[in-house]
């Protein structure tokens, strides 16, 4: 038997972000994932400045920032044209490569098992790991952290309730010019004309070397126009979005093209003594709302720099402890704003009520404007002085 005060199960971005911000703060935890190197995994595939920021405060931005590729400027497009070019700063990393950057901070003092976990069991006071290989791990508190996987749910008596089944779908590809070195934008996001394509939006970001693509649209998974754009992307996509050639120029789909359907739901029956669920485990969030590796940092962060710290001071993992981590006012507030972004920004692709459709209007509206301006300012603002020119010794021109 194995003693430690944490068990993080799931070795995912949320758990491996909680067992390197632990080790860092000195409390002694476990983690285990069944893979020593996390797998490719078409999942986050961009961070912006909000959570860099936090990555930041905990120390653990370095070597993140090594792995990614910022874009710098973003244009922006809307009913096949560009109405904005703005500054950005979203770092691209595929989701692979954030996990195991992550992975390669977790100080030496966390000790790793790279297997499954066979069952779990917990009290208010001593909780039970027992591993796939026969070792058995006691610790005061389980952090839940296995993603979308429903092993161990039965030991622990979770729910989970299907909020949106398919609510949207993400196409994640690799996109290359033809005949030219490079396309003519850092970054493009180019948002749906038409309602009746059923799209959120099309983003095309650099990662390393490679102009990576992700495409949110929000149809059944046994909608043929998935077959019709596994077999001819660069057509289905010009169909899509009007303008999209001319504002890339002539592009080619390389690589793999990987589709992930994304359901919406939320853990049930998780409040209980000893076992805390976070990130995808307890409630997934909507990819092409963009918030999800936000609400995962939030959830590690409000876990091992607030509750943790307190809950190990006196005796005992009882739920009264636990409550106060689902009910912590910055969790609920983020979980809160996540599902109604989620929702808001499908009834902004797909609804054509009045209220929508001048709504879509005016954020084209908005943006061609902000665009204007911040063109216009461009424009006017000099150029930066030239030095003087070299001079001889004799103060004549060189």
């Amino acid at each position: 038997m194995r003693y430690t005060d944490i068990a993080i199960v799931g070795g995912g971005l949320a758990g491996s972000t909680a067992a390197a911000m632990l080790g860092r703060a000195g409390i002694p935890a476990i983690l285990i994932d069944p893979h020593a190197t996390y797998l490719p995994d078409l999942r986050c595939e961009k961070l912006d400045g909000t959570e860099i920021l936090r990555l930041r405060n905990a120390g653990l931005d370095r070597q993140i920032l090594q792995a990614t590729a910022l874009d710098g400027e973003v244009w922006e497009a809307r009913f096949g044209f560009v109405v904005a070019k703005k500054p950005s700063d979203q770092y691209g990393v595929k989701y692979d490569t954030l996990v195991n950057a992550m992975r390669a901070q977790i100080p030496s003092s966390i000790e790793t098992f790279y297997t499954k976990v066979a069952e779990v069991a917990t009290s208010d006071e001593r909780q039970r790991v027992v591993l796939a290989n026969g070792e058995e791990i006691s610790a005061r508190l389980i952090v839940l952290a296995n993603g979308l996987s429903i092993s161990l749910r039965h030991f622990l008596g979770l729910g989970r309730r299907v909020i949106s089944e398919c609510h949207s779908v993400t196409l994640g590809f690799d996109v290359e010019p033809i005949d030219r070195p490079a396309l003519p934008f850092p970054a493009l996001t180019y948002w749906s004309k038409r309602s009746s394509d059923r799209m959120a939006y099309l983003t095309l970001f650099p990662i390393g070397n490679t102009m990576r693509a992700n495409l949110m649209v929000y149809r059944p998974m046994n909608d043929i126009w998935f077959h019709e754009f596994r077999e001819n992307p660069e057509a289905t996509m010009s169909a899509m979005m009007p303008g999209l050639d001319r504002m890339t120029g002539g592009f080619k789909v390389s690589g793999q093209i990987k589709i992930r359907p994304a359901d919406l739901y939320v853990t049930e029956n998780h409040r209980q003594a000893g076992v805390v669920v976070i990130g995808d485990a307890f409630a997934t969030s909507c990819p092409a709302a963009g918030t999800g590796t936000d609400k995962v940092f939030t959830d590690v962060e409000q876990l091992c720099n607030v509750h943790i710290p307190r809950w190990l001071a006196p005796e005992g993992m009882d739920r009264t402890k636990i409550d106060m981590f689902y009910d912590d006012p910055v969790k609920t507030e983020c979980d809160a704003a996540s599902a109604a972004k989620a929702w808001h920004l499908r009834s902004l692709s797909l609804d054509n009520g009045l209220t929508w459709r001048a709504r879509r209007w005016a954020r084209f509206i908005v943006r061609l404007a902000e665009g204007l301006i911040r063109s216009a300012k461009k424009s006017r603002t000099p150029p930066p002085a030239l030095p003087p020119p070299p001079q001889s010794p004799e103060g004549r021109l060189a």
